[in-house]
């Protein structure tokens, strides 16, 4: 009797613990569906740039790729396997690849036959114009880590083809590379150029950083530890702005970087004896070209009255900068979002963001929290479903479902996103994908989704 008894009340603790499992797993499958209907829904179920493939006859349904994911929702397990739930919130981190026991994932870029976003390169990195390469943010593959590693096989590229042609064949106006584009991929080129030897020059429109230059003080970059030619290696997975700006600005200063900030690009024409570069000041011959521009463009203008007043900006460089004022933020995306919340946080503003969509369902997970937090503490006030149509002195005028608001305004900031240099790089002869039949890519220009 008495181990009868024992029997029983193990079979019931152990019953109640598989049902307890079983629920949760459960719970867990049917908000991960919920999650991804949503997204599909609304359009950000689809990703942008590099997202995890899933290999489903691997994939064990463990979770580890979900836990691992800094960005909380791309991937969730649905019917006891991986998947996809907001794509466009994937910007390729990788840890989900890493932490995969069974090796059923892998964060690439797929097939980009079809993508008219995304340029048809080689495995180096080459464009479709022999001798132009590509790298960083406009190969479809972002962070920082990336944009190194494309700068150090670019150069290790051409150095190889350098050498194997002789480099006395650089004439004395002529560079080995030119590097149009100092950010991340565009400083390392530099540097690993400097370290091999090379007679190279780096240049861009604004001035070293690039696009990190311009970003929001003490905002932390994902970088994940990586190796600088000429410096060494950065270990954290997150730098702030700050340092990142000051390793560049130091490295520049000690080896001497051969680099003209405040000129832009204007024109590429290429020739069996390498390129002849037009920019806004001179024009360059080079024997190759790596274009390291970013994928972002020009900014792009809502197009109304009264945006050519000197209050409209369309970055945000110093939130401390603003205090006591009334101001409009408007864009939806990770930029608008991180720029209204470090603004709200500035003693005395009145902060308004307005944002075409209904809901902020396309910026990381992080972003999205800090946003919902500050509109319900009131010191951000959403104005959704809405779109500017005039800019004056003192006030902003937006239209809405519920008719025309009219806001007293001291600036306007504006994020809706860039133009892209897609028809520039076109006009230099660079196919993107879509323009070339998948055949001919696959045979003569194998795409990379390192």
């Amino acid at each position: 009797m008495e181990s009868d008894f024992v029997w029983i009340i193990t079979i019931l603790i152990s019953a109640t613990i598989l049902f307890v499992y079983w629920r949760k797993f459960r719970q867990a499958r049917q908000l991960a569906e919920r999650r991804r209907q949503e997204a599909k829904a609304l359009g950000i179920d689809k990703p942008r740039s590099q997202y995890p493939f899933i290999n489903s006859a691997l994939c064990i349904g463990c979770g580890s790729c979900v836990g691992a994911c800094p960005e909380g929702d791309v991937l969730g397990v649905v019917l006891g396997t991986a998947a996809i739930i907001n794509g466009e919130r994937c910007v390729g981190h990788g840890y989900c690849e890493v932490i995969c026991p069974v090796g059923a994932l892998k964060v690439g870029l797929g097939d980009v036959s079809t993508r008219p976003d995304i340029p048809v390169l080689t495995e180096c990195y080459e464009s479709t114009v022999p001798g132009l390469f590509i790298a960083g943010e406009l190969t479809g593959i972002s962070l920082i880590r990336n944009a190194v590693a494309h700068g150090k096989a670019v150069i290790e590229e051409i150095a190889r083809r350098l050498e194997r042609g002789g480099l006395e064949v650089s004439g004395a106006d002529q560079f080995d590379v030119l590097i149009v584009g100092a950010g991340p991929a565009g400083i390392t080129a530099a540097l690993k150029a400097h370290e091999l030897g090379l007679n190279y020059l780096l240049i861009d429109q604004g001035d070293l950083g690039g696009t990190i230059s311009h970003y929001p003080r003490r905002k932390l970059v994902m970088t994940q530890p990586i190796e600088l030619p000429l410096y060494g290696r950065l270990k954290k997975d997150e730098y702030s702005k700050e340092f990142l700006m000051d390793v560049w600005h130091q490295v520049r200063r000690d080896h001497g970087l051969n680099f003209h900030g405040g000129e832009r690009l204007e024109n590429i024409e290429s020739s069996e004896a390498g390129f002849a570069v037009q920019t806004s000041k001179t024009k360059y011959r080079s024997r190759f070209v790596m274009l390291a521009l970013g994928r972002r463009g020009t900014p792009r203008r809502l197009g109304v009255d009264g945006e050519e007043l000197q209050k409209v900006m369309y970055k945000l460089v110093d939130a401390q900068a603003y205090n006591g004022m009334d101001l409009l933020v408007v864009g939806g995306g990770d930029s608008a979002v991180e720029a209204a919340v470090g603004l709200s946080r500035q003693k005395g503003n009145r902060v308004t963001i307005s944002y075409r969509r209904e809901s902020f369902s396309r910026v990381k997970k992080k972003n999205e929290d800090q946003i919902a937090e500050a509109i319900k503490s009131g010191k951000v006030k959403p104005i959704l479903n809405s779109n500017v149509t005039r800019i004056d002195s003192n006030e902003v005028a937006l239209s809405t479902p519920d008719g025309e608001v009219t806001l007293i305004n001291d600036y306007v900031l504006i994020f809706a996103g860039g133009i892209p240099p897609y028809d520039q790089l076109k006009s230099y002869g660079i196919k993107f994908g879509g323009e070339i039949p998948r055949e001919k890519i696959l045979q003569e220009a194998p795409v990379s989704t390192v």
